[in-house]
């Protein structure tokens, strides 16, 4: 499990665009991955909105956006067409990037047990180390608190 201080993994993953995409990608440049269960679903909408609002605010800041799931590159194309997103988004379809992270493991829903994406957030900085780590994120006010700490990194 990754923690503030750690070099990230230089994973790849394919975007919506059908590029392939890596934190490594971003280097020299602050980056905000996050980690969602699935598109089109009321709070991962709600948090991909919610970034999309404060993307001229990210930009500001000197900061990239990055959401990533095990949905396809179709899914997230069309995920971001119907809402408009202005965020990036990429696949994980066999889970390595989300086990490097330690965003993969046991969810609980209606007493049902079941393996799913935690909803994790982490703030890397230029040299490519994790700067904040946010884990089981509430999606209210969430960007925000992201933003505030973008804005604090040089």
């Amino acid at each position: 499990m990754l923690v503030e201080g750690d070099l990230v993994p230089d994973v790849a993953m394919l975007g919506a665009d059908g590029e392939t995409v890596s934190p490594a990608d971003f280097r020299g440049q602050k980056l905000v991955l996050y980690f969602y269960p699935k598109d089109d679903t009321s709070g991962c909408t709600r948090e991909a909105q919610d970034f999309t609002f404060l993307a001229s605010e990210f930009e500001k800041a000197g900061t990239w956006i990055l959401g990533v799931s095990k949905d396809s590159p179709e899914s997230h194309a069309k995920f971001a067409g119907k809402y408009g997103l202005k965020v990036k988004l990429a696949t994980d379809p066999d889970g390595s990037v989300c086990e490097a992270f330690g965003t993969w493991g046991e969810k609980s829903l209606y007493g049902r047990k079941y393996m799913g994406i935690e909803r994790a957030t982490f703030l890397i900085d230029r040299d490519g180390k994790v700067a904040c780590v946010w884990r089981k994120v509430k999606v209210p006010g969430h960007a925000e608190a992201v933003l505030a700490a973008a804005r604090e990194l040089p």
